[in-house]
Protein backbone atom coordinates (compact mmCIF):
# COMPACT_ATOMS: atom_id res chain seq x y z
CA UNK A 1 0.00 0.00 0.00
CA UNK A 2 1.47 3.05 -0.95
CA UNK A 3 1.85 5.85 1.42
CA UNK A 4 0.62 8.84 0.03
CA UNK A 5 1.20 11.22 2.92
CA UNK A 6 5.18 11.00 2.01
CA UNK A 7 5.03 11.33 -1.86
CA UNK A 8 3.45 14.56 -3.86
CA UNK A 9 3.37 13.29 -7.24
CA UNK A 10 2.02 9.44 -7.64
CA UNK A 11 0.71 7.45 -10.64
CA UNK A 12 -2.58 5.40 -10.90
CA UNK A 13 -2.79 2.72 -13.87
CA UNK A 14 -6.41 2.24 -15.39
CA UNK A 15 -7.28 -0.43 -17.03
CA UNK A 16 -9.83 1.08 -18.80
CA UNK A 17 -11.11 4.61 -18.36
CA UNK A 18 -14.09 6.87 -19.51
CA UNK A 19 -13.19 10.22 -18.50
CA UNK A 20 -16.21 11.74 -19.54
CA UNK A 21 -15.01 14.39 -22.25
CA UNK A 22 -15.93 11.96 -25.25
CA UNK A 23 -18.05 8.57 -25.18
CA UNK A 24 -14.83 6.62 -25.43
CA UNK A 25 -13.50 4.07 -23.14
CA UNK A 26 -9.74 3.89 -23.46
CA UNK A 27 -7.47 1.23 -22.63
CA UNK A 28 -4.32 0.86 -20.24
CA UNK A 29 -4.15 4.87 -19.12
CA UNK A 30 -1.73 6.32 -16.65
CA UNK A 31 -3.00 9.04 -14.54
CA UNK A 32 -0.79 11.33 -12.47
CA UNK A 33 -1.65 13.16 -9.32
CA UNK A 34 0.15 15.57 -7.87
CA UNK A 35 -1.55 17.62 -4.18
CA UNK A 36 -5.07 16.15 -5.36
CA UNK A 37 -5.00 17.56 -8.84
CA UNK A 38 -4.37 15.77 -12.35
CA UNK A 39 -1.47 16.33 -13.70
CA UNK A 40 -1.63 13.86 -16.52
CA UNK A 41 -3.45 11.57 -18.38
CA UNK A 42 -1.90 9.36 -20.90
CA UNK A 43 -1.42 6.05 -22.22
CA UNK A 44 1.02 3.60 -20.97
CA UNK A 45 3.78 3.62 -22.74
CA UNK A 46 7.40 1.90 -22.00
CA UNK A 47 8.56 5.70 -21.82
CA UNK A 48 6.51 7.15 -19.03
CA UNK A 49 6.87 3.92 -16.32
CA UNK A 50 6.36 5.57 -12.76
CA UNK A 51 8.66 5.50 -10.25
CA UNK A 52 8.91 2.08 -8.13
CA UNK A 53 6.84 2.71 -5.37
CA UNK A 54 4.63 5.56 -6.66
CA UNK A 55 2.04 3.28 -8.61
CA UNK A 56 -1.38 2.16 -7.80
CA UNK A 57 -2.01 -1.01 -10.03
CA UNK A 58 -5.84 -0.57 -10.93
CA UNK A 59 -5.18 -2.41 -14.29
CA UNK A 60 -7.96 -4.78 -13.56
CA UNK A 61 -10.62 -1.93 -12.96
CA UNK A 62 -12.32 0.92 -15.03
CA UNK A 63 -11.54 4.24 -13.53
CA UNK A 64 -14.32 6.75 -14.42
CA UNK A 65 -16.04 10.24 -12.87
CA UNK A 66 -17.88 10.27 -10.13
CA UNK A 67 -21.49 10.08 -10.44
CA UNK A 68 -23.81 13.04 -10.33
CA UNK A 69 -27.81 12.40 -9.51
CA UNK A 70 -29.70 15.51 -10.79
CA UNK A 71 -32.94 14.62 -8.57
CA UNK A 72 -32.83 13.90 -4.89
CA UNK A 73 -34.90 14.85 -1.57
CA UNK A 74 -31.92 14.61 0.77
CA UNK A 75 -34.95 15.47 3.70
CA UNK A 76 -37.03 12.68 3.06
CA UNK A 77 -35.69 8.48 3.38
CA UNK A 78 -37.43 6.30 1.09
CA UNK A 79 -39.37 4.23 3.37
CA UNK A 80 -42.46 2.64 2.10
CA UNK A 81 -44.22 2.23 5.68
CA UNK A 82 -47.31 4.93 5.60
CA UNK A 83 -46.71 6.44 8.91
CA UNK A 84 -42.95 6.92 8.56
CA UNK A 85 -43.94 8.80 5.60
CA UNK A 86 -46.12 10.78 7.08
CA UNK A 87 -44.02 11.45 9.93
CA UNK A 88 -41.14 12.74 8.01
CA UNK A 89 -42.93 15.74 6.63
CA UNK A 90 -43.70 17.24 10.15
CA UNK A 91 -40.59 15.89 11.92
CA UNK A 92 -38.29 18.61 13.51
CA UNK A 93 -35.18 19.77 12.51
CA UNK A 94 -32.95 17.88 15.15
CA UNK A 95 -34.71 14.76 13.34
CA UNK A 96 -34.03 15.68 10.06
CA UNK A 97 -30.51 16.96 10.98
CA UNK A 98 -28.60 13.44 10.68
CA UNK A 99 -31.59 11.58 7.91
CA UNK A 100 -29.94 14.49 5.62
CA UNK A 101 -26.23 13.15 6.61
CA UNK A 102 -27.15 9.70 6.42
CA UNK A 103 -28.60 10.35 2.98
CA UNK A 104 -25.57 11.85 2.04
CA UNK A 105 -23.20 9.27 3.01
CA UNK A 106 -25.16 6.77 0.92
CA UNK A 107 -24.70 8.50 -1.92
CA UNK A 108 -21.12 8.85 -1.08
CA UNK A 109 -20.49 5.13 -0.68
CA UNK A 110 -22.23 4.22 -4.61
CA UNK A 111 -19.78 6.64 -5.80
CA UNK A 112 -22.49 9.82 -6.29
CA UNK A 113 -20.63 12.70 -5.34
CA UNK A 114 -22.93 15.44 -6.30
CA UNK A 115 -26.67 15.63 -6.27
CA UNK A 116 -29.43 18.10 -7.13
CA UNK A 117 -31.88 18.48 -4.19
CA UNK A 118 -35.97 19.13 -5.84
CA UNK A 119 -37.11 20.66 -2.70
CA UNK A 120 -38.60 20.03 0.96
CA UNK A 121 -41.50 21.87 2.32
CA UNK A 122 -39.28 23.57 5.67
CA UNK A 123 -36.51 24.36 3.86
CA UNK A 124 -34.77 22.03 6.05
CA UNK A 125 -31.81 20.56 3.62
CA UNK A 126 -31.23 24.45 2.82
CA UNK A 127 -30.31 25.17 6.70
CA UNK A 128 -28.20 21.58 6.52
CA UNK A 129 -26.01 22.75 4.29
CA UNK A 130 -26.23 26.71 6.00
CA UNK A 131 -24.55 25.33 9.63
CA UNK A 132 -21.74 23.28 8.07
CA UNK A 133 -18.78 24.82 9.03
CA UNK A 134 -16.32 26.59 6.52
CA UNK A 135 -13.50 24.21 7.62
CA UNK A 136 -15.77 20.87 6.90
CA UNK A 137 -14.40 18.83 4.09
CA UNK A 138 -17.65 17.51 2.32
CA UNK A 139 -17.28 15.34 -0.62
CA UNK A 140 -20.71 15.32 -1.93
CA UNK A 141 -21.70 18.71 -3.98
CA UNK A 142 -25.08 19.87 -2.79
CA UNK A 143 -27.05 21.73 -4.77
CA UNK A 144 -30.01 23.34 -3.34
CA UNK A 145 -33.75 24.58 -4.29
CA UNK A 146 -34.72 25.56 -0.80
CA UNK A 147 -38.56 25.39 -1.10
CA UNK A 148 -40.21 24.51 -4.06
CA UNK A 149 -42.75 26.71 -5.48
CA UNK A 150 -46.47 25.51 -6.39
CA UNK A 151 -50.03 26.81 -6.65
CA UNK A 152 -52.40 26.66 -3.69
CA UNK A 153 -54.68 23.30 -3.39
CA UNK A 154 -52.23 21.91 -5.99
CA UNK A 155 -49.68 19.11 -5.56
CA UNK A 156 -46.30 20.48 -4.16
CA UNK A 157 -47.29 20.53 -0.46
CA UNK A 158 -44.81 18.06 0.86
CA UNK A 159 -42.15 19.33 -0.78
CA UNK A 160 -42.77 22.96 -1.15
CA UNK A 161 -44.73 26.05 -0.61
CA UNK A 162 -46.86 28.45 -2.87
CA UNK A 163 -47.82 32.19 -2.87
CA UNK A 164 -50.11 33.70 -0.46
CA UNK A 165 -53.26 35.56 -1.19
CA UNK A 166 -53.05 37.61 -4.03
CA UNK A 167 -49.13 37.42 -4.51
CA UNK A 168 -48.13 36.36 -7.65
CA UNK A 169 -45.73 33.42 -8.27
CA UNK A 170 -43.17 36.72 -9.01
CA UNK A 171 -43.44 38.92 -5.61
CA UNK A 172 -43.88 35.82 -3.71
CA UNK A 173 -40.70 34.40 -5.11
CA UNK A 174 -39.00 37.75 -4.95
CA UNK A 175 -39.31 38.35 -1.05
CA UNK A 176 -37.74 34.57 -0.48
CA UNK A 177 -34.31 35.60 0.78
CA UNK A 178 -33.04 31.63 0.95
CA UNK A 179 -29.61 30.68 -0.28
CA UNK A 180 -30.57 28.57 -2.69
CA UNK A 181 -28.80 27.61 -6.12
CA UNK A 182 -31.58 26.87 -7.76
CA UNK A 183 -35.54 27.32 -8.48
CA UNK A 184 -37.88 24.42 -8.26
CA UNK A 185 -41.44 25.12 -9.63
CA UNK A 186 -43.86 22.59 -10.01
CA UNK A 187 -46.20 23.05 -13.29
CA UNK A 188 -48.40 20.07 -13.29
CA UNK A 189 -49.87 17.07 -10.82
CA UNK A 190 -48.59 13.51 -10.43
CA UNK A 191 -49.17 10.83 -12.26
CA UNK A 192 -52.21 8.18 -12.61
CA UNK A 193 -51.44 5.28 -10.92
CA UNK A 194 -54.91 3.66 -11.77
CA UNK A 195 -55.50 5.96 -15.31
CA UNK A 196 -53.03 5.48 -17.89
CA UNK A 197 -51.57 8.30 -19.57
CA UNK A 198 -53.71 10.82 -17.43
CA UNK A 199 -52.58 14.16 -18.07
CA UNK A 200 -53.21 17.50 -15.29
CA UNK A 201 -53.56 20.92 -15.75
CA UNK A 202 -50.39 23.31 -15.60
CA UNK A 203 -50.26 24.86 -11.96
CA UNK A 204 -49.15 28.18 -13.33
CA UNK A 205 -49.68 30.48 -16.70
CA UNK A 206 -47.07 31.07 -19.37
CA UNK A 207 -46.57 34.75 -18.33
CA UNK A 208 -46.25 33.70 -14.26
CA UNK A 209 -43.08 31.10 -15.54
CA UNK A 210 -41.87 33.32 -17.93
CA UNK A 211 -41.17 35.93 -14.86
CA UNK A 212 -40.08 33.58 -12.64
CA UNK A 213 -37.27 31.90 -15.02
CA UNK A 214 -36.30 35.65 -15.94
CA UNK A 215 -35.81 36.38 -12.37
CA UNK A 216 -34.46 33.64 -11.55
CA UNK A 217 -31.99 33.57 -14.66
CA UNK A 218 -30.77 37.55 -13.32
CA UNK A 219 -30.18 36.32 -9.81
CA UNK A 220 -27.37 33.54 -11.81
CA UNK A 221 -30.27 30.88 -10.72
CA UNK A 222 -31.11 27.67 -13.12
CA UNK A 223 -34.70 26.72 -12.68
CA UNK A 224 -36.03 23.29 -12.55
CA UNK A 225 -39.47 22.41 -13.34
CA UNK A 226 -41.60 19.14 -12.42
CA UNK A 227 -43.68 18.68 -15.46
CA UNK A 228 -46.34 16.19 -16.46
CA UNK A 229 -48.04 16.33 -19.88
CA UNK A 230 -47.69 17.72 -23.25
CA UNK A 231 -48.82 20.96 -22.16
CA UNK A 232 -46.98 22.41 -18.71
CA UNK A 233 -43.51 20.63 -20.52
CA UNK A 234 -44.53 23.23 -23.41
CA UNK A 235 -44.73 25.61 -21.40
CA UNK A 236 -41.68 25.19 -19.32
CA UNK A 237 -39.90 25.18 -22.67
CA UNK A 238 -41.36 28.15 -23.47
CA UNK A 239 -40.33 30.06 -20.97
CA UNK A 240 -36.99 28.93 -20.89
CA UNK A 241 -36.51 26.60 -17.78
CA UNK A 242 -33.15 25.03 -17.58
CA UNK A 243 -34.80 21.36 -16.84
CA UNK A 244 -37.65 19.23 -17.14
CA UNK A 245 -38.34 17.01 -14.18
CA UNK A 246 -39.98 13.59 -15.08
CA UNK A 247 -41.24 14.42 -17.88
CA UNK A 248 -44.29 11.47 -18.26
CA UNK A 249 -46.43 12.03 -21.06
CA UNK A 250 -45.22 15.19 -22.69
CA UNK A 251 -44.89 13.57 -26.46
CA UNK A 252 -42.25 13.59 -28.84
CA UNK A 253 -43.10 16.93 -30.06
CA UNK A 254 -41.50 18.45 -26.56
CA UNK A 255 -38.66 16.25 -27.16
CA UNK A 256 -38.09 17.77 -30.87
CA UNK A 257 -38.33 21.51 -29.12
CA UNK A 258 -36.28 20.30 -26.31
CA UNK A 259 -32.95 19.05 -28.21
CA UNK A 260 -33.56 22.44 -30.37
CA UNK A 261 -33.00 24.28 -26.97
CA UNK A 262 -30.66 24.05 -23.88
CA UNK A 263 -33.07 22.40 -21.61
CA UNK A 264 -31.82 19.13 -19.96
CA UNK A 265 -34.63 16.47 -19.41
CA UNK A 266 -34.33 14.68 -16.02
CA UNK A 267 -36.84 11.33 -16.27
CA UNK A 268 -36.31 9.86 -13.18
CA UNK A 269 -37.80 6.13 -14.49
CA UNK A 270 -36.60 4.30 -11.10
CA UNK A 271 -39.42 5.95 -9.49
CA UNK A 272 -42.01 4.72 -11.36
CA UNK A 273 -40.47 1.17 -11.31
CA UNK A 274 -40.54 0.89 -7.80
CA UNK A 275 -44.30 1.50 -7.33
CA UNK A 276 -45.23 -1.02 -9.72
CA UNK A 277 -43.42 -3.11 -7.42
CA UNK A 278 -44.79 -2.54 -3.59
CA UNK A 279 -47.65 -0.10 -5.05
CA UNK A 280 -51.07 -1.48 -3.13
CA UNK A 281 -49.45 -2.81 -0.29
CA UNK A 282 -48.40 -0.72 2.13
CA UNK A 283 -48.06 2.46 -0.29
CA UNK A 284 -50.11 3.94 -2.82
CA UNK A 285 -53.17 2.45 -4.76
CA UNK A 286 -51.45 1.02 -7.69
CA UNK A 287 -52.88 -0.90 -10.56
CA UNK A 288 -49.91 -2.29 -11.70
CA UNK A 289 -50.57 -2.77 -15.28
CA UNK A 290 -51.13 1.33 -15.61
CA UNK A 291 -47.37 1.62 -14.02
CA UNK A 292 -46.25 -0.81 -15.98
CA UNK A 293 -47.77 0.85 -19.35
CA UNK A 294 -46.50 3.98 -17.88
CA UNK A 295 -42.64 2.71 -17.27
CA UNK A 296 -43.18 1.55 -21.14
CA UNK A 297 -44.02 4.94 -22.45
CA UNK A 298 -41.41 6.94 -20.66
CA UNK A 299 -38.98 4.33 -21.99
CA UNK A 300 -39.93 5.00 -25.53
CA UNK A 301 -39.78 8.52 -24.83
CA UNK A 302 -36.41 8.33 -23.58
CA UNK A 303 -35.22 6.31 -26.91
CA UNK A 304 -36.83 9.86 -28.85
CA UNK A 305 -34.58 11.88 -26.96
CA UNK A 306 -31.86 10.13 -27.63
CA UNK A 307 -33.03 9.53 -31.35
CA UNK A 308 -33.69 13.22 -31.54
CA UNK A 309 -30.39 14.51 -30.01
CA UNK A 310 -31.92 16.22 -26.43
CA UNK A 311 -29.98 16.14 -23.88
CA UNK A 312 -30.98 14.19 -20.64
CA UNK A 313 -29.24 13.80 -17.43
CA UNK A 314 -29.56 10.96 -14.90
CA UNK A 315 -31.84 11.85 -11.65
CA UNK A 316 -33.35 9.18 -9.25
CA UNK A 317 -35.93 11.16 -7.18
CA UNK A 318 -34.66 9.45 -4.35
CA UNK A 319 -36.29 10.04 -1.06
CA UNK A 320 -39.37 9.61 -2.88
CA UNK A 321 -41.43 5.83 -1.97
CA UNK A 322 -39.57 3.09 -2.14
CA UNK A 323 -36.21 4.86 -4.30
CA UNK A 324 -33.11 4.52 -2.15
CA UNK A 325 -30.49 7.10 -1.80
CA UNK A 326 -27.20 6.73 -4.09
CA UNK A 327 -28.38 3.04 -4.66
CA UNK A 328 -31.16 3.68 -7.14
CA UNK A 329 -28.58 5.34 -9.53
CA UNK A 330 -27.32 2.26 -11.26
CA UNK A 331 -30.30 1.50 -11.41
CA UNK A 332 -31.73 4.27 -13.57
CA UNK A 333 -28.64 3.82 -15.62
CA UNK A 334 -29.60 0.60 -16.10
CA UNK A 335 -32.98 2.36 -17.17
CA UNK A 336 -31.13 4.21 -19.83
CA UNK A 337 -28.89 1.47 -21.46
CA UNK A 338 -32.52 0.02 -21.73
CA UNK A 339 -33.44 2.79 -23.70
CA UNK A 340 -30.99 2.25 -26.18
CA UNK A 341 -28.20 4.03 -24.63
CA UNK A 342 -24.74 2.40 -24.91
CA UNK A 343 -22.75 2.35 -21.40
CA UNK A 344 -20.96 5.09 -22.77
CA UNK A 345 -23.87 7.25 -23.12
CA UNK A 346 -25.38 6.64 -20.51
CA UNK A 347 -22.76 7.50 -18.18
CA UNK A 348 -22.01 10.47 -20.11
CA UNK A 349 -25.74 11.65 -18.90
CA UNK A 350 -24.76 10.32 -15.39
CA UNK A 351 -21.34 12.16 -15.29
CA UNK A 352 -20.67 15.10 -17.40
CA UNK A 353 -24.33 15.83 -18.76
CA UNK A 354 -25.25 15.94 -14.58
CA UNK A 355 -22.15 18.39 -13.93
CA UNK A 356 -23.27 20.54 -16.72
CA UNK A 357 -26.53 21.15 -15.64
CA UNK A 358 -25.37 21.67 -12.24
CA UNK A 359 -22.94 24.28 -13.05
CA UNK A 360 -20.00 22.45 -11.38
CA UNK A 361 -17.75 21.21 -15.01
CA UNK A 362 -14.85 22.65 -13.35
CA UNK A 363 -14.73 20.22 -10.54
CA UNK A 364 -17.15 17.81 -11.85
CA UNK A 365 -18.13 15.91 -14.65
CA UNK A 366 -14.75 15.51 -17.21
CA UNK A 367 -11.17 13.43 -15.57
CA UNK A 368 -9.02 15.89 -17.15
CA UNK A 369 -5.51 17.61 -16.09
CA UNK A 370 -6.08 20.29 -13.74
CA UNK A 371 -8.96 19.41 -11.86
CA UNK A 372 -9.74 17.32 -8.74
CA UNK A 373 -8.14 13.82 -8.66
CA UNK A 374 -11.94 12.42 -7.70
CA UNK A 375 -13.00 9.17 -9.40
CA UNK A 376 -14.44 5.89 -8.75
CA UNK A 377 -13.36 2.63 -9.34
CA UNK A 378 -15.03 -0.45 -10.56
CA UNK A 379 -13.58 -4.37 -10.53
CA UNK A 380 -14.77 -4.83 -14.10
CA UNK A 381 -13.91 -4.46 -17.86
CA UNK A 382 -16.45 -2.51 -19.30
CA UNK A 383 -18.49 -5.82 -20.32
CA UNK A 384 -19.23 -5.94 -16.91
CA UNK A 385 -19.65 -2.56 -15.40
CA UNK A 386 -23.41 -2.56 -15.83
CA UNK A 387 -23.04 -5.20 -12.61
CA UNK A 388 -20.35 -4.18 -11.20
CA UNK A 389 -21.36 -0.63 -10.64
CA UNK A 390 -23.16 -1.44 -8.06
CA UNK A 391 -20.56 -2.72 -5.85
CA UNK A 392 -17.63 0.01 -6.19
CA UNK A 393 -14.10 -1.49 -5.99
CA UNK A 394 -13.16 2.41 -4.31
CA UNK A 395 -13.72 5.78 -4.30
CA UNK A 396 -10.76 8.37 -4.74
CA UNK A 397 -10.63 11.54 -3.00
CA UNK A 398 -7.67 13.87 -4.02
CA UNK A 399 -6.01 10.69 -5.96
CA UNK A 400 -6.66 8.84 -2.25
CA UNK A 401 -8.44 6.03 -1.82
CA UNK A 402 -11.40 6.00 0.58
CA UNK A 403 -13.00 4.12 3.07
CA UNK A 404 -16.98 4.18 1.95
CA UNK A 405 -17.51 5.20 5.58
CA UNK A 406 -14.83 8.21 5.04
CA UNK A 407 -18.07 10.52 4.96
CA UNK A 408 -18.81 9.75 8.55
CA UNK A 409 -14.99 10.54 9.64
CA UNK A 410 -15.39 13.85 8.60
Amino acid sequence: MINFMNITTHHIKAGWLFDGSNRQIRRNMLLTVKQGVFTAIESCTNDNSPVPGTLTDLSCCTVLPPFVDCHVHLSMSASTDPQTRKDQLTAPYSEIFPRISEHLHYHFAHGVLAVRDGGDSEGYTNRFREEQTETARDPVVMKIAGKAWHQKDRYGRVIGTHPQGDETLLEAFSQNNDSIDHVKIINSGINSLVEFGKESDPQFSLDELKNIVNEAHQRGQKVMVHANGRLPVQMALEAGCDSIEHGFFMGRENLRRMAESETVWVPTIVAMKVLGEGGGLSGPVVDRNVVEKTLEHQLKQLEFAREYGAKVAVGTDSGSWGVIHGESMVEELKFFMKAGYSLAEALECATANGAQLLGITDIMGHLAVGKPANFIVARATPAMLRRKLSYLEGIYIGGVPCSKDFFKKL
